[in-house]
C-alpha cells in the first residue's frame, strides 16, 4: 500500500527549547523528514535530538539571489517529499504564518494536490514584544506593518496608537535581494514617519531573545537617530502613541441618549 505524504508546518516559538508546544514536538518527532527553516546551527542540532534526518532550508538563500526564487526552492523541496509519500513536518522560528511565505505556500499546495496539511501556532515575536515591553495591544490600539511596505504605499497612521513596524533592517528594500538595507533607506523611512510623527519622538528597537541565555534588545532612540543605528533583519520598531485619544462626542451622545 503507498502511503500518502502529508505536511506539518510549525512554529517552536522565539526561544530555544522554552516556547515548543506538545503538538509541535510530537510533530517534528513522528516526521520521516524534517525541513529546518531557521539559520541557528545550534537549533538545527536541538532539532537532530527529536528527528535524524532535519534538512536545513537556508543552503537556498544566496546574497544577490531574489528571496521570492529562494521560497519557490525551499516549497518545491517540501513538496517533493510529500509527493513521495512522506510525513514532513517544516520548523520555523516563532509562529510559522507570522511573516512567513514558505509555510502558507507549501500549505495551499499540498492542500491543493488534495494532501492533508496543517499549520501548528507557536509564540511569535509580536508575543514576545508585548511581555518584554510592558505593551497591552488593548489599552490603545496597535498597529501593524512590514517596513518597506510601509514605506511603499500610502497607509493611514493612527498616532494614538502603538505602530510596529517589522524587518526594519531592510527597510525600503524593492529588490528582494538584499538582506540588509542602509542608513540613507531608513532616512526615507523616517521622511515618513515625519508625517505623523515630530523627529524627537521616541521609539524603541525591539529584538526578541532566541536562546535561554539572552536578553531582549530594547534600546530607545528618537526617530531622527534611527539610520545611524545599527539594525538587522531581526529588528523591529515599536513606536508609542504620540498623541492622545480623541473623544468622539457625536458617538457618547448617542450612546448616552441609548442608556
Amino acid at each position: 500500500m503507498t502511503s500518502i505524504g502529508s505536511l506539518a508546518c510549525v512554529g517552536i516559538g522565539m526561544t530555544l527549547g522554552s516556547h515548543i508546544s506538545p503538538r509541535a514536538r510530537s510533530h517534528i518527532e513522528q516526521a520521516d523528514v524534517v525541513f529546518a527553516g531557521m539559520s541557528d546551527g545550534i537549533v538545527e542540532l536541538w532539532l537532530k535530538e527529536m528527528n535524524q534526518d532535519v534538512r536545513s532550508l537556508q543552503p537556498y538563500y544566496q546574497e544577490g539571489k531574489s528571496r521570492m526564487k529562494t521560497y519557490r526552492e525551499m516549497v518545491a523541496a517540501i513538496m517533493a517529499e510529500v509527493r513521495a509519500g512522506k510525513r514532513v513536518c517544516g520548523v520555523f522560528y516563532g509562529h510559522p504564518g507570522v511573516f512567513a511565505w514558505v509555510p502558507h505556500k507549501a500549505i495551499a499546495t499540498a492542500r491543493a494536490e488534495a494532501y492533508p496539511a496543517h499549520m501548528e501556532p507557536g509564540i511569535s515575536s509580536e508575543d514576545c514584544l508585548y511581555a518584554d515591553l510592558g505593551l497591552d495591544p488593548g489599552a490603545r490600539g496597535c498597529q501593524h506593518y512590514e517596513a518597506s511596505q510601509f514605506m511603499l504605499y500610502r497607509r493611514c497612521i493612527d498616532p494614538s496608537a502603538w505602530l510596529i513596524l517589522w524587518q526594519i533592517g531592510v527597510a525600503g528594500d524593492k529588490s528582494l535581494k538584499r538582506f540588509s538595507t542602509g542608513a540613507a533607506h531608513r532616512q526615507v523611512l523616517v521622511e515618513v514617519l515625519a508625517r505623523d510623527y515630530p523627529l524627537d519622538h521616541q521609539a524603541i528597537i525591539y529584538r526578541a531573545a532566541t536562546l535561554p541565555f539572552q536578553s531582549p534588545r530594547i534600546e530607545r532612540v528618537a526617530l531622527a537617530a534611527l539610520p545611524q543605528a545599527e539594525v538587522g533583519m531581526a529588528d523591529t520598531l515599536a513606536i508609542p502613541p504620540a498623541r492622545p485619544l480623541e473623544a468622539d462626542a457625536e458617538v457618547r451622545a448617542k450612546l448616552t441618549a441609548l442608556a
